[in-house]
């Protein structure tokens, strides 16, 4: 019973949001649907990414895509692999506050992240920060196009 109801807010909040999207003439026609596909690309590039499918990782972004320096599916893939590798599999993206605008292009996406290490116990904080996107909608769904990280910086006398 729980669950359904979850299920149904949910449902009902997506909703909203794109209602408010497309009221607000912002230059894209956004259903509920887009919405509900959009939060499952931003679950997929996390987890895809911590669980070591480079290639699954490689398939959130267009086939052009760009992560910082990184551009290019193979880079992508190559990067993806090395992440996992450097972090023995024990990385943990959280992403929260997602918000994404629909745009005659696509979408602007952003969220804000903590990624964290399971290697020690407890779990600590490897850095924080924001992403900001592009993403557009492919025959294959949607994608991300770009996406830059932007770490939050300590304050000098913490450094």
């Amino acid at each position: 019973m729980q669950r359904t109801l979850r299920i149904a807010l949910a449902a009902v909040c997506l909703l909203s949001v794109a209602s408010v999207g497309a009221a607000q003439g912002d230059g894209g026609t956004f259903t509920a649907q887009d919405y509900i596909e959009i939060q499952q690309l931003y679950a997929k590039y996390a987890q895809t990414l911590d669980l070591g499918d480079a290639e699954g990782w490689a398939n959130t972004f267009t086939a052009d895509g760009v992560f910082g320096e990184t551009v290019g599916h193979e880079a992508l893939k190559a990067f993806a692999a090395g992440f996992f590798t450097n972090f023995d599999g024990a990385a943990r993206h959280w992403n929260s506050q997602l918000i994404v605008t629909p745009t005659a292009a696509g979408a602007d996406g952003g969220c804000y992240l903590l990624l964290v290490d399971t290697r020690t116990q407890p779990a600590g904080l490897t850095v924080a920060g924001i992403y900001e996107d592009k993403l557009v909608k492919t025959p294959g769904g949607w994608r991300f196009q770009e996406r830059v990280f932007t770490a939050d910086q300590l304050p000098a006398s913490d450094q």
